[in-house]
């Protein structure tokens, strides 16, 4: 079977920084941990538990993870403290994290806390916290994005007024409409789709006697992997999509790719391939998601390609 694969498949650049950075932390030694995981594949996650790195889900935990800490700091040489042992590396998620748990989290004893957000999820936060900010009242923020979704639960944590959150463009553009005599500002999830953000900011600049504030969050990178991945569906009978079924940018891979009427399977390694589901298959198109190893791309293309 021939296989068509997307040149852009795997890591984004906001992925392959915030790994570099755990990898600098594992290879220096200590406690190191993230607060919520790195990024969204098990694969990933299991390799870095399997080094040692701890991955807390709350503030609770990483408290109760430093009660040791406070218990040995009494009796403990000044040569271990300095050696780092009564100190937890603590790395944030690719996905950013809310601006109080940070904040929480760096006046901490015991905890060196690191950045490793995305660079684009920190200009979509710091340009909302700008954005929201009037001079004599806070703004409306509308966000095109998933709620509880980690990146999300980060993004509006900027916000200087109140938010409104919804992935149903309707649903934005209604309360809008609804609340016409104020300014509002739109922004997005910095891996939702471009052509549907587009269709929303269309909609609220030609309805709206306030002129809204459009903050430009989407990623470029996400928009080019669709756009690839789109146009090889356009060529193939069937695609694949590998990346954790967690990932709110692989999902909205393979539901982009669906869309255009072509079988499409979501899979998190080669293993869930199925051959029979292939065999009348001659042209498959392969991409993944931005938090996909390449070697995941790699051993789906093997296996495809050998049948």
């Amino acid at each position: 079977m021939e296989v068509i694969r997307s040149e852009r498949a795997g890591f984004c650049m906001g992925v392959a920084l915030a790994l570099k950075k755990l990898d600098m932390l594992v290879e220096k030694g200590g406690h190191v941990g993230t607060f919520g995981p790195i990024i969204h594949n098990p694969f990933v996650l299991e390799e870095y538990a399997q080094k040692g790195v701890r991955c807390f889900g709350s503030v609770q935990a990483v408290k109760e993870a430093l009660e040791p800490f406070y218990v040995f700091s009494e009796t403990i040489d000044e040569e271990k403290k300095k050696e780092g042992q009564l100190q937890l590396n603590l790395l944030i998620r690719a996905h950013g994290i809310p601006s109080s748990t940070e904040s929480f989290l760096r006046n901490l004893p015991h905890i060196c806390l690191m950045d490793a957000t995305c660079p684009r999820v920190k200009e979509a936060q710091n340009a909302i916290r700008e954005a929201t900010q009037g001079e004599n009242e806070t703004r409306t923020l509308l966000l095109f994005g998933d709620a509880n979704h980690p990146e999300v639960d980060g993004l509006v944590s900027y916000a200087k007024g109140k938010y409104i959150i919804s992935p149903d463009p309707e649903k934005l553009i209604s309360h809008a409409k609804n609340k016409a005599q104020e300014q509002v500002v739109l922004a997005a999830q910095t891996t939702q789709d471009r052509a549907v953000f587009e269709s929303i900011k269309k909609e609220l600049c030609a309805s709206l006697s306030i002129k809204p504030i459009i903050l430009e969050t989407i990623c470029d990178a996400t928009k080019l992997r669709q756009d690839e991945a789109a146009a090889i569906a356009e060529t193939v009978e069937v695609m694949v999509v590998v990346g954790g079924k967690e990932s709110g940018n692989t999902k909205r891979l393979a539901e982009l790719v669906f869309s255009k009427n072509i079988p499409t399977v979501l899979v998190e390694s080669a293993d869930e391939l199925e051959r029979e589901f292939f065999k009348s298959f001659k042209k498959v198109g392969l991409t993944a998601g931005a938090s996909t190893p390449k070697r995941l791309v790699d051993e789906a293309e093997k296996l495809l390609t050998s049948w």
